[in-house]
């Protein structure tokens, strides 16, 4: 954890830094304004590993065999921290001693949420191996690509799976029992095997624990290679934030998929390090949704601006929400206009958008209170503890002050490693400092917050000017009829480009095309009107919400020879 030493002296040392915004105007970097108290800082210990540091913050023995960590949302069933416990370590066992499982050896896995996903992701992480994870809605060829180029040695997937996997050359461990063939099953080494400290293979801080591919919403997927460091460090300030938001007692709901980094971080590690309870549901569903809150009166829920879209545009009357207390939002932007409609529905529950990528651990803002939120609406919040930033002109490079809007880019002891065997795409991503450029377009406040405007990939220039999607988006699906929209660039002669809403209706043939463009362009600048719109059944997304543009752009052009 030198980084994380080395941020805070530095910090020390800064001469003209600006108190209320964070921002030294000498050398052009934006600092967080949280300084944590010293039981809370990264623990800098070199030989620690992130699953010893999670089960380390689990209950003690006589509270942990009757604390709730899991409970099924499905069938109620429930796994105590206890059980967990012994689940996790007799696991390790098996995958060490039973299948030759070593340190450093690559674990890829297969599966919709489960009871046994936390297990599976820690056990694996407890034997020093490096865990990879993937969207089992992914083809056959998209997986074996990636076992292939993960290097992976042993897949552990859900037997419903496993075929998409028979031309992948390593062996196959099932999740549980029933998939047929006298497989071996995750359930099985659990059963069978002893509960096992190990500890001649443990990692230290600075070696690789996963290797996440990114979405690839603006190009090839890459692997993002994530050290025991960055899990720990994103898990510390969980930590903090739990402390903070006072929700250590938190009723929790899961449908954010545990194979992206926004669910692993949650809820497979830094959740059982704060003692909360967590309702896993298999997969999203919106009624699903509803009843599982009022079931298990359910607090909190870490979600996607597509589900908060959806509680403010369908009837929930049915159903008891009162017991939620918080609601987060990352993964993709939040628009303004849907946060104050979400808040109007609901004015008990407190708000709270972030904003965070796979190549910083999902983490990088914070806000600490509902107040904060409400003063600064639609802005993502202030930077994590041990977070350093700068904004910089894409064009010239100049670093930005306070209310200028350029790239943002990042330092802080969660940031990636690099993209696996993806040399030119590590330079491309770092600048020659150890900067990491997230391709987002953004500024801060006089007071710290962040705006993200869009991602500088996906502006469209119309006429030399910049357009951003999710602008146009926020003011689309503010209208009544309309339960969905994305916003696409379309190549024209004369102007460049020019941009295209896609739109999910509320109700078939209620709404025109002309109502759509005379609604936006009404409230917009001309050089951003629409002048075209594609009525679509749905707007797809990614598992964490994020909207595929590539995918509608391909679509659209598919249906351009129809339109002439």
């Amino acid at each position: 954890m030198v980084m994380a030493a080395m941020e805070e002296e530095s910090l020390q040392k800064c001469l003209h830094f600006d108190k209320k915004c964070g921002f030294d105007s000498q050398t052009g970097i934006y600092h967080s304004l949280v300084r944590l108290d010293e039981h809370q800082k990264i623990p800098t210990h070199p030989n620690l590993d992130i699953a010893t540091y999670v089960l380390s913050h689990f209950p003690p023995p006589e509270e942990a065999e009757s604390r709730v960590a899991l409970i099924d949302s499905d069938t109620g069933h429930r796994i105590t921290y206890a059980q967990l416990h012994r689940s996790i370590t007799c696991l390790a066992a098996g995958l060490h001693h039973g299948l030759g499982v070593r340190k450093g050896d690559v674990v890829f896995v297969l599966s919709p949420n489960s009871l046994l996903y936390p297990t599976i992701c820690l056990a694996v992480l407890y034997i020093g191996a490096v865990i990879t994870t993937a969207n089992p809605v992914n083809t056959e060829e998209e997986i074996i690509k990636q076992v292939r180029d993960s290097g992976a040695i042993l897949a552990i997937a859900v037997p419903s799976e496993v075929s998409k996997l028979s031309s992948a050359g390593v062996p196959v461990l099932h999740t549980s029992r029933g998939g047929g063939g006298g497989h071996l099953s995750v359930e099985e080494l659990i059963e069978k095997c002893e509960a096992l400290e190990i500890t001649e293979v443990k990692p230290n801080q600075s070696e690789t624990a996963a290797i996440l591919y990114s979405s690839g919403t603006t190009g090839t997927s890459k692997g993002v290679v994530l050290t025991h460091s960055n899990f720990i460090s994103v898990v510390t300030m969980m930590k903090w934030s739990t402390q903070v938001s006072k929700a250590s007692d938190d009723v929790i709901l899961c449908f954010i998929p545990i194979f992206h980094i926004y669910g692993l971080v949650f809820f497979a590690l830094g959740l059982f390090s704060t003692g909360n309870t967590v309702v896993l549901m298999k997969r999203f569903d919106f009624q699903a949704m509803l009843e599982a809150i009022q079931k298990y009166k359910v607090n909190n829920i870490p979600a996607v601006p597509p589900v908060i879209l959806g509680l403010v545009k369908h009837d929930t009357r049915r159903h008891d929400l009162t017991s939620l207390r918080r609601v987060g939002s990352g993964a993709a932007p939040l628009s303004n206009e849907v946060a104050e409609a979400f808040r109007k529905k609901f004015p008990w529950v407190e708000l709270r958008p972030g904003y965070g990528l796979t190549e910083s651990c999902g983490a990088t803002t914070y806000f600490a209170t509902d107040k904060e939120v409400k003063a600064r609406p639609g802005s993502s919040a202030r930077l994590l503890p041990y977070f350093s930033a700068k904004v910089v002109d894409p064009e010239t490079g100049e670093v930005l002050p306070p209310f200028r809007e350029g790239e943002l880019w990042l330092k802080s002891p969660t940031v990636m490693k690099e993209y696996l065997g993806n040399e030119e795409a590590t330079a491309v991503t770092f600048d020659p400092e150890g900067w990491l450029k997230t391709g987002d377009l953004c500024y801060f406040d006089d007071e710290g917050y962040i705006y993200v405007v869009d991602r500088i990939k996906e502006l469209i220039k119309h006429n030399g000017y910049q357009v951003a999607p999710a602008e146009l988006e926020a003011i689309l699906i503010g209208h009544p009829e309309i339960t969905d929209a994305a916003v696409i660039p379309l190549e024209d002669e004369a102007a460049g480009q020019i941009p295209v809403a896609c739109v999910v209706r509320a109700s078939a043939d209620k709404l025109t095309e002309d109502q759509v463009i005379q609604f936006i362009n009404s409230q917009v600048a001309p050089y951003k009107a629409i002048r075209r719109v594609n009525f679509i059944n749905a707007i797809p997304r990614s598992a964490a919400g994020k909207i595929l543009r590539r995918q509608l752009i391909s679509q659209s052009k598919q249906q351009m020879p129809s339109r002439l």
